[in-house]
């Protein structure tokens, strides 16, 4: 009633309810930046490791171009099932 209504208290739970989904989103951004961003990182600090090849390919751009898509995939996908999760707890309250 008061989300249809548009008072203070459902404006405020809009609020939450939005505020919930960007920190979802913000903290799943920076997890997958990092570990994104592991892999150049690891491979300058250990030269070795980009000297390493399998099949023929060397092993940064093994990881780059085929662990970066299973690694966007699942962060999609739990960002989808969490915001569910956050929206379903909003109709909970709101029914309630």
């Amino acid at each position: 009633m008061e989300v249809q209504e548009q008072t203070e208290v459902g404006d405020a739970m809009i609020r939450g309810l939005v505020r919930a989904q960007l920190g979802l989103a913000i903290r799943l951004a920076v997890v997958a930046a990092g570990l994104l961003c592991a892999v150049p990182l690891l491979t300058h600090l250990f030269p070795t490791l980009s000297e390493v090849a399998v099949l023929g390919i060397r092993l940064p751009w093994l990881v780059m171009g085929g662990a970066v898509y299973p690694l966007l995939l699942i962060t999609g996908w739990v960002f989808v099932r969490r915001a569910e999760r956050n929206e379903q707890d909003f109709t909970d309250i709101v029914d309630d």
